[in-house]
């Protein structure tokens, strides 16, 4: 927890077990996001716990990940508490998402996942066009980008963030509790994006399924659901809201 938000969740028995609603969704472009097996390429633009990357060095042994994660602090508590397994290729730096993303090479990475918060609120300068263009640059021509964003009523700001991302990629798919996306309460919405036709029918019936189950939209719908929205720069770029009071209760 910090400042009593839940910010990772570890099973160090069972790597493959992913407790948090949103991180179950991840889960699932992780393993669509190439055959079953196959070792990936995987940047992952927040760290916490390490619960993403050692799901993936579990379900796709051999896969070479580059973790960043500004907190050091945290880094030393998470390899000292929950120790990693020696064999899997994980490296971490401890630096800014931004500034760690800059120094992966042209076309790396099968799959980048943003999953960062300064305390409950995704930083302005990882909200921006620009940002996800320096994203795009990373992935490899057919890879995945997938972002844990997280908001509320009236929900500007998962608009602007879907409005952001159709400037860069021109596959899109959200998907989150239809509470959240009715703007009935706050909650997270995982956004998936690539350069290639993202494969909705497996991520439509695995979010369905899941014990909180979870809605997908895409096309038409999800382009209708911006509203109109205009897309974030880093001139204009705020940090996600901030979560009400009883968001974790």
């Amino acid at each position: 927890l910090l400042d009593g938000a839940p910010q990772s969740h570890v099973d160090l028995d069972d790597p493959t077990y992913l407790d948090f609603e949103y991180q179950r969704r991840l889960g699932h472009v992780i393993d669509l996001a190439a055959p079953p097996g196959r070792p990936v390429h995987a940047v992952h633009l927040g760290g916490g716990a390490l619960t993403l990357a050692r799901y993936v060095a579990a379900t796709r042994p051999r896969s070479t990940q580059q973790v960043v994660e500004r907190d050091a602090a945290l880094v030393r508590l998470v390899r000292r508490e929950l120790p990693l397994d020696p064999n899997a290729r994980i490296r971490v730096r401890s630096t800014d998402a931004r500034e760690g993303l800059a120094k992966v090479p042209d076309g790396w990475a099968d799959l980048v996942i943003a999953d960062v918060f300064s305390g409950a609120r995704t930083p302005a300068h990882l909200t921006s066009g620009e940002f996800l263009t320096d994203v795009r640059r990373v992935v490899k021509a057919g890879g995945v980008y997938a972002a844990n964003l997280a908001d509320g009523p009236p929900l500007a700001h998962l608009r602007g963030q879907i409005a952001t991302a159709a400037g860069v990629f021109p596959e899109l798919a959200l998907v989150a509790d239809p509470a959240v996306l009715r703007g009935k309460r706050f909650g997270n919405a995982v956004l998936v994006a690539s350069d290639r036709p993202l494969p909705l029918p497996e991520l439509t019936r695995r979010a369905a399924s899941d014990p909180h189950p979870a809605r997908l939209e895409h096309g038409k719908t999800l382009r209708d659901f911006t509203g109109g929205a205009t897309p974030v720069t880093d001139a204009t770029a705020v940090p996600s809201p901030p979560p009400p009071p009883s968001a974790f209760r």
